[in-house]
């Protein structure tokens, strides 16, 4: 069963699954290998650290991985994670409430017009359907300018940049109301 699902979506349903090992790392593996998604920080990595990485992820008591899909077709990635335990959380004085997320799209065999804001819109509605979650965090490379656009148009606002591991981050928060007026406008 689906953890979420939006059916009367004009692009189909929409819906986020659990992460399915075996089913979806090597899809994932597809994705995250290619050019497009540099900022994802596994163009080089093998379908073995990549099955790792997310055998890590779900078995930790911090984070979840969702597949999710557009009309039945794996369409992007969608990670929640608590950002207490995330290298973030040093950087901000973390809030009960916070949730992390970070989201991939599956790479375009045609570009669909309004595609990704349908996918970053559903994901939103998702995270704010949990009660416990009062504020969505983002730490996005600040040279990706196509994940800053969405994160604005959806009510994200930025704070600053920190340094984490991997990257130079935009850390950027928005709260259900800010999400839902930014819904509002678009």
């Amino acid at each position: 069963m689906p953890v979420y699902q939006e059916t009367s979506h004009p692009l189909g349903a929409i819906e986020l699954w659990p992460l399915d090992l075996r089913a979806d790392v090597p899809v994932i593996y597809d994705w995250v290998t290619r050019p497009y998604a540099a900022y994802w920080g596994m163009t080089d990595k093998s379908l073995a650290a990549v099955m790792l990485e997310y055998s890590n992820l779900l078995a930790s008591d911090h984070a979840m991985a969702f597949m999710g899909t557009v009309a039945g077709t794996r369409a992007f990635l969608c990670e929640v994670y608590d950002p207490a335990f995330d290298p973030i959380g040093r950087h901000y004085p973390v809030s009960r409430g916070d949730v992390g997320m970070h989201l991939l799209i599956a790479p375009a065999e045609a570009p669909i017009h309004g595609f990704t804001w349908a996918v970053f819109r559903a994901v939103m509605t998702f995270l704010f359907q949990n009660p416990a979650h009062k504020r969505v965090i983002v730490e996005p490379d600040v040279r990706n300018e196509k994940i800053h656009r969405l994160n604005r148009r959806a009510g994200f606002v930025y704070q600053k940049e920190v340094q984490l591991p991997h990257k130079t981050a935009a850390l950027a928060f928005c709260t259900k109301r800010q999400f839902q007026t930014a819904k509002q406008k678009n």
